[in-house]
């Protein structure tokens, strides 16, 4: 460049049209090459399955899934379980994938170059469904493209009915193990209350009741007894006193005191007939069905038995004078008196025994009553362990069961699972190397490469190839102008560079038609 001078468009143009050579080489030989090099580039073919999440076919409401792990996480973990070394690597061997990339690199790279190059899987660039997702393979060979995406769809569709199927089972195992647990916890807390009931009979809450109106009830037997075996000692008292009077009458008049207390020789005849008035006689003071009375009437039995013997035993002759009337009934009245103070002395007894059994049964449910709040906080505290326990086994229950309908459901596939709504198909054009841009993108580096070298030659040119390019750096007058004169040399030199340029030209772009046509007809064989 002349220092000072300032440059016009006309002048970059004239420069441009100087270098042009210099522009139109690097542009032509970086074009074809672009061009030769992208036909080379091995083709990609991409085949891509659409999967759809179908939810659960079953009401909520109905069948409460266990699984909870959102879509996104699901996803997420199924895409790791696939994208694991171990799949892909049973994935290249049986598609015998990468057959080249395996003889100099090692499987853990081949691993991570398909993992990271040639699997894609992410949401579909045209649908804005959030439970739908793609799942894409790259392969120089479409027809394994397809073979291979297809595989994929199905892993995620089987990866993702395996955990959840699992997920169902470990949770309904899980609740199992609980609930038995808890049927244990349970059965051990009931037998602890049957063992404290049984060693607390009687005692319980529920009875105190009971036990408060059976003590007021022997309490009044009690009271009635007492009155009962007053009156009895009344009535033998005056039994004793009559005793105690007729023997004091006996001892007045012994020859008829002692022949009515002694008598002669009593015959069963007699002694019947004192039984029969003595039977008379409680007749009138007791009912038909009080022992006394069966007693007596079994004794007159018997007595009418014997008195028949001896009626049959004595001689046929006039019988002996008997005792009078009146000793007759002295001695009647004293078997009276004394039969009924055998049956008060007995009674008596036995009321004494029945007052030691109200007051035995009145003692248990005293020391009832006084044990029951004792046994009350006890029992609290037991219930409120065994309620616990009792709600926490109720609730494993029904969990337990809703998880094993869960369960059921995912085993018959109608929850919810992945399905493949668009299936892969085979690419019938490739969708890498973007040939069309990579030979833009080589014509632009051409043209700048060959701007920029002839900017650079510009730069650094000194020349003075017009009078005011003169006048600018020199300050003089110019006087004439020679023009540019060549030899013959010169001229053949400048053709053959000419020559040699278009023929370079020529030579790449029909390279680049070579390489095309070879393309054109791999792909043409291919198809066929």
């Amino acid at each position: 460049m002349i220092p000072g001078k300032t440059y016009k468009p006309e002048d970059f143009a004239e420069a441009a049209w100087r270098r042009r050579w210099l522009i139109v080489l690097p542009f032509v030989a970086i074009a074809a090459g672009s061009v030769v090099v992208s036909q080379l580039l091995p083709n990609r073919y991409e085949s891509m399955a659409l999967l759809m999440i179908v939810p659960q076919r079953v009401p909520e409401d109905y069948v409460k899934a266990t699984v909870t792990e959102r879509i996104d996480e699901r996803r997420q973990s199924i895409q790791q379980e696939i994208m694991s070394r171990t799949q892909l690597e049973h994935i290249i061997q049986e598609f015998d994938l990468y057959a080249s990339e395996r003889k100099r690199m090692i499987m853990e790279d081949v691993v991570e170059m398909m993992r990271k190059e040639d699997i894609k899987i992410g949401l579909p660039k045209n649908r804005r469904e959030g439970g739908s997702f793609t799942v894409a393979f790259l392969s120089s060979d479409p027809r394994t493209a397809m073979r291979v995406a297809e595989q994929l769809s199905s892993l995620f569709i089987r990866a993702n009915l395996e955990n959840r199927t699992v997920l169902a089972d470990m949770t309904d195992q899980f609740l199992q193990s609980q609930l038995e647990d808890a049927r244990r916890q349970l059965q051990e807390h009931e037998r602890k209350l049957e063992a404290f009931r049984q060693a607390n009979p009687g005692q319980m809450p529920a009875q105190f009741e009971a036990n408060q109106q059976a003590l007021q009830g022997a309490q009044m037997q009690w009271q009635a007894l007492q009155e009962s075996i007053n009156r009895d000692r009344d009535r033998l008292l005056m039994v004793q006193r009559q005793v105690a009077e007729m023997a004091a009458a006996a001892a007045n008049n012994p020859p008829r005191a002692e022949a009515a207390a002694a008598g002669a020789p009593m015959t069963a005849a007699r002694a019947l007939e004192i039984a029969r008035a003595g039977l008379r006689n409680m007749e009138m003071r007791l009912t038909a069905e009080h022992p006394d009375i069966r007693a007596a009437k079994r004794t007159i039995r018997e007595l009418e038995q014997k008195a028949a013997a001896e009626a049959l035993q004595q001689p046929v002759s006039p019988a002996t004078e008997g005792p009078s009337p009146a000793e007759a009934a002295t001695a009647s009245r004293w078997t009276e008196l004394q039969a009924e103070r055998e049956t008060l002395e007995r009674r008596i007894a036995q009321k004494h025994e029945e007052e030691k059994r109200l007051m035995a049964s009145m003692a248990g449910f005293a020391h009832r009553l006084d044990a029951a709040p004792g046994v009350e906080s006890r029992l609290t505290e037991l219930m409120r362990d065994y309620t616990t326990l009792q709600v926490t086994y109720q609730s494993l229950l029904t969990k337990s069961q809703e998880a094993k309908v869960a369960a059921n459901l995912e085993r018959r596939q109608i929850g919810e699972q992945f399905k493949v709504i668009d299936s892969p198909r085979m690419p019938q054009r490739p969708v890498s190397p973007n040939r069309l841009r990579l030979n833009l993108l080589g014509a632009l580096a051409g043209l700048a490469v060959g701007f920029g070298l002839a900017a650079l030659l510009e730069y650094r040119d000194k020349s003075l190839r017009s009078e005011e390019d003169v006048l600018l750096a020199l300050a003089l007058p110019v006087i004439a102008l020679v023009p540019t004169m060549r030899t013959s040399f010169e001229r053949q030199q400048f053709k053959r560079r000419r020559v040699l340029v278009a023929s370079s030209c020529a030579l790449m772009v029909v390279l680049a038609l070579v390489v095309l046509v070879w393309r054109f007809r791999l792909v043409e064989d291919w198809i066929r």
